[in-house]
């Protein structure tokens, strides 16, 4: 874990705490958070997550704290179209008319996906922030300025042993999402090699999938869950539509390689030394016999994968990249601000 920052907050900074182990790399940085909390917690008032540590810089507020502590707020990263009602109702300020914002959009593009346009299109006083190329492609931002900022991963240590000859999958909802995780692919997947699964509700895949080389693990916490994908040989990855998703992210920098669909931003991320990525699916049964019949294969491509993790989605990038971000939406907003400079050295 990244130690708490010494220096003095920089800005004051509004974000709900949406998803887990963005937000926690998120929190790293220098800043003062304001995390949103409601009595029945929920998605709208979630605070710090339970059970992960996050540093003391980011504080938990309710909506009557928010409202008191309003005018310290310097920006709001908005994830969810309610937020900006809900910023307007419990601080008196408008996202991008009296409050500086920026819009970090997780997410691909549902429905006719080259065609989709985003919820702050026709704005051009928040900006959108993507955490893929992919996606900052595939949406239709319109006028809104948009740049990229890639994941931040804290670094969970390289743990592979590779001892059990399977695949680990981790997917979220598998049978809500289906063909959305490539749940209908993995009884095919599990003709080749066995699969252990992982993930929010994944309790429920034998409602759709029957196999006897299946096992559901379920959702394990954080630490518990990386060490359970470190024992397996090789990490699947066989999701059709989806930002470039943190768990494989963190297979990749715990040392294993890695066979997945060549979809979406995985298609650019994998390269060829450190696992297999395609769309032909004869070609991953293949990678994946190769990787359970040769250990030595598997370990070397599973470093070089986490070589390649551990530089691309370090934490220090993503938080220098966010800075510039951050900077940036309250230079635009207040143009005189330009002891920020001095604040936020990058």
């Amino acid at each position: 874990m990244t130690s708490t920052p010494t220096t003095p907050p920089s800005l004051t900074v509004l974000h709900w705490h949406v998803h887990g182990s963005w937000s926690t790399a998120f929190v790293q940085g220098r800043h003062r958070y304001l995390v949103p909390t409601l009595p029945e917690r929920g998605p709208w008032g979630g605070g710090r997550p339970a059970a992960w540590t996050w540093p003391d810089a980011a504080v938990e507020c309710s909506p009557a704290e928010l409202a008191a502590r309003a005018d310290e707020i310097d920006v709001v990263v908005l994830q969810r179209p309610e937020e900006i009602d809900l910023v307007a109702r419990w601080t008196g300020r408008t996202p991008g008319v009296d409050l500086p914002a920026v819009w970090l959009e997780h997410n691909t593009p549902r429905g006719d996906a080259p065609a989709t346009r985003h919820i702050v299109a026709e704005r051009d006083d928040i900006p959108v922030v993507h955490v893929t190329h992919f996606n900052a492609l595939m949406w239709d931002c319109g006028r809104a300025p948009t740049r990229v900022v890639e994941h931040g991963v804290i670094d969970p240590g390289h743990h592979y042993t590779g001892e059990l000859d399977r695949a680990a999958v981790v997917v979220n909802e598998p049978v809500r999402r289906h063909r959305v995780t490539g749940t209908d692919l993995l009884a095919g997947f599990a003709d080749t090699v066995g699969l252990d699964v992982f993930g929010i509700n994944s309790e429920r895949l034998p409602e759709a999938v029957h196999h006897p080389d299946i096992a559901v693990i379920g959702d394990l916490p954080q630490h518990r869950m990386h060490a359970e994908l470190a024992r397996r040989r090789v990490y699947l990855h066989p999701i059709r539509w989806t930002s470039l998703g943190l768990a494989l992210i963190e297979a990749m920098m715990l040392g294993l390689p890695v066979v997945g669909l060549a979809t979406a931003e995985a298609a650019v991320s994998v390269p060829s030394d450190a696992g297999v990525v395609a769309t032909d699916l004869s070609v991953l049964h293949d990678a994946l016999r190769a990787y359970r019949a040769d250990p030595d294969l598997a370990r070397a491509h599973g470093t070089r994968a986490r070589e390649i993790a551990t530089t691309r989605f370090s934490v220090d990038r993503f938080l220098a990249d966010w800075d510039d971000v951050l900077r940036d939406a309250v230079a635009l907003a207040h143009p005189t601000r330009s002891g920020l400079d001095a604040a936020v050295p990058l």
